[in-house]
């Protein structure tokens, strides 16, 4: 594998940064997943945005133009033969004297890698049928609300982690982390979605979720296809009683919630439809 590493093109075992860099120290960074696309991402757009958000909250120089980064994408796409895969971009504060303090740390580190895509069995004979299914569990982990780093993605993910810990040990695929209040809020790596009465649910942005690029992706599906949205939040007990539940995220898109806490879910007719019209509108784009 071929790694973009600080403007060069080198082999995986090459591809090393100083135990020094702040985001191997402090979480000091930020990072990006998007799907590819005959070797272009898709929603390359709103991902820049994100990132570019995180980088002025953070007060991190992102290396290069928007045009130098779609060409060192392009470059890594074409060394690696993955038209079709997932690119994660990671740019990190680099390295700075000890301590907190980020006033020495002038030099980014940027570091962009391709993997494969994750497998997934189709659901009916039509490709447009392909999505995963995941079986959930609740946790005892929260997160704030109104938090600005809430809003991008950083490179500490202490609370997703332990949350993802918890339903390792449960046998679950993923994780729900809470509120303060305990509403179940988002997926420790995915948005969390419910379809109550033919509406499609998800809690506000400001309750302490990553506002997903794929979760704005479903909205928007939401309205091509006439469903009502609403944003709210829901207890644990009520999302066991609804009509459906979904999680979406770039690495797979939309999927199928089909238990919690090891309690069979509900299963939406609506939810194959919404996954057939994302992967319509990925191969599309």
């Amino acid at each position: 594998m071929i790694v973009f590493l600080n403007g060069h093109f080198v082999p995986e075992a090459q591809a090393t940064v100083s135990v020094f860099d702040r985001s191997f120290l402090y979480g000091d960074g930020l990072f990006e997943t998007m799907r590819l696309t005959r070797g272009r991402p898709f929603r390359w757009t709103n991902h820049l945005e994100r990132l570019r958000a995180g980088c002025d909250l953070l007060g991190i120089q992102l290396p290069g133009s928007n045009d130098d980064l779609m060409g060192w994408i392009t470059e890594l796409v074409i060394r690696n033969q993955m038209p079709e895969s997932l690119l994660r971009l990671t740019v990190s504060r680099g390295v700075g004297a000890r301590g907190y303090s980020p006033q020495t740390a002038t030099a980014p580190t940027l570091v962009m890698s391709l993997h494969p895509l994750l497998k997934v069995k189709a659901t009916g004979s039509n490709t447009a049928h392909h999505y995963a299914q995941w079986k959930l569990q609740t946790t005892s982990i929260t997160l704030p609300a109104n938090s600005k780093l809430a809003r991008v993605k950083t490179a500490n993910k202490l609370p997703q982690i332990l949350a993802r810990a918890e339903a390792d040990i449960a046998g679950a695929d993923e994780a729900l982390l809470k509120s303060p209040d305990g509403f179940v809020i988002e997926g420790s790596a995915a948005n969390l979605f419910w379809i109550k009465n033919g509406t499609v649910c998800t809690a506000p942005a400001d309750s302490g979720i990553l506002p997903g690029v794929t979760r704005a992706v479903a909205l928007e599906l939401c309205r091509d296809l006439d469903l009502p949205v609403r944003e709210q939040l829901i207890t644990s007990a009520a999302l066991s009683k609804v009509q459906g539940v979904f999680l979406t995220l770039s690495s797979l898109g939309v999927v199928e919630a089909t238990a919690l806490n090891g309690v069979p879910l509900a299963r939406s007719p609506l939810t194959p439809r919404l996954a057939a019209a994302y992967n319509a509108l990925v191969a599309k784009d």
